[in-house]
């Protein structure tokens, strides 16, 4: 999206990524690489060694290999860049990124999506003291130090930088945000879908996205569970995901809890509008120290809907925009008390609460505002 509006700006941007990746399809292609344009951004696939489990040796060997391939795709065919930008979680980009920026004399921008290798230390049951990850520490300490410009999608991360670097370099925010194509008026749900899984009586609180264990969803049907005594609040999970089959093993005698299919990502606007409350969480981790830009808050605040999160990171979307409240991770019982509280409130007040938040969002998550951000930071000083 980012790449695609600073092309709307007048740039020409090129993006290399690999055919291997566990969160996207790639296109099917035979040879070493696939170029092709995509909203205006050329694309180069390059194919690489592929892997079964996110968290396996062969994703590590994969990196390798896309590192090798990029490095040696022929430079000349490339129009010369005045940026580089390197993206994580795969931090052995900054080698290629280092080279090229030598070779063709431009600047270098280490872009942060994901804290690496923090975040396999904290939620991926990885020791700090593992060869593994002291390596990859090294490797991040040498982007912080020596590329031109930081860029994380979460507010609070140059404190993370400060702490493993002792660099005071600036570093910018560029969070994740919305295409603004989405405030058209979503598509309508299957009257069907609404009937079966969405009660037309109830205070309803949604969670909607992948039902993970990252996704820390025990608290809110721990907090159901003891909320059946209250029967005008009812509790929505819409997703799929590892967990859901457990999960309805668990919890779906409850009869406050529902579980709904997934629908579009088009659709889910028009699941929320028939919601009250929207919820998500996190696990305890240092990781959420340095805040968060979720994909699934932005599409809450959309929605126009309040959002409470148990969350004990960094506070940032939801109290920048008054529409909502954290609750501590993991704690159900307090959980509990915000919900009521929410669902005691006058419908007035949530609905200006919600609004808020969306007013909020629409303001200052743009893609279309993003680019123009993160192109001021890129081609700082270039002439």
């Amino acid at each position: 999206m980012l790449l695609r509006e600073m092309v709307r700006n007048g740039h020409h941007c090129v993006a290399f990524t690999s055919d291997s990746n566990h969160l996207i399809t790639p296109p099917q292609f035979s040879g070493a690489s696939l170029n092709e344009i995509i909203d205006g951004v050329e694309v180069f696939w390059v194919r690489t060694r592929k892997y079964g489990r996110a968290k396996s040796l062969g994703r590590i060997l994969s990196w390798l290999d896309f590192e090798w391939r990029l490095w040696r795709m022929p430079k000349r065919a490339f129009v010369p860049p005045d940026v580089i930008i390197v993206s994580s979680p795969s931090l052995l980009t900054i080698f290629n990124g280092l080279l090229l920026r030598r070779h063709y004399n431009c600047r270098l921008v280490f872009e942060v999506r994901d804290i690496w290798p923090l975040t396999i230390v904290e939620e991926g049951g990885f020791s700090r003291f593992n060869p593994f990850v002291i390596g990859l520490s090294m490797i991040e300490n040498l982007a912080y130090r020596m590329s031109d410009a930081i860029v994380g999608t979460m507010p609070n991360l140059s404190q993370h930088v400060a702490e493993v670097s002792g660099s005071d370099k600036p570093v910018h925010c560029v969070p994740m945000g919305f295409d603004p194509a989405t405030l058209a008026e979503p598509p309508a749900l299957p009257d069907e879908y609404a009937a079966d899984n969405i009660p037309a009586d109830k205070f309803i609180v949604c969670h909607a996205g992948t039902i993970g264990a990252t996704n820390a969803l025990d608290t809110l049907l721990e907090c159901a569970k003891t909320m059946q005594d209250d029967p005008g609040v009812f509790f929505l999970l819409v997703g799929d995901g590892d967990l859901l089959n457990e999960y309805r093993l668990r919890y779906g005698s409850l009869a406050n809890v529902g579980f709904a299919p997934a629908v579009p990502k088009a659709m889910v606007q028009s699941v929320l509008a028939r919601c009250d409350l929207a919820y998500f969480s996190t696990h305890p981790s240092k990781v959420w120290a340095y805040g968060q830009s979720l994909n699934k808050v932005i599409d809450y605040m959309l929605s126009g809907k309040p959002v409470v999160a148990s969350y004990s990171g960094f506070p940032s979307m939801i109290s920048e925009a008054g529409n909502g409240s954290y609750v501590a991770a993991g704690d159900a019982v307090a959980l509990k008390s915000e919900i009521k509280r929410f669902a005691a409130m006058p419908r007035e007040e949530r609905l200006a609460m919600g609004r808020s938040g969306r007013q909020w969002i629409v303001e200052n998550r743009s893609y279309v505002k993003l680019a123009e951000d993160y192109l001021a930071i890129a081609l700082s000083d270039v002439s």
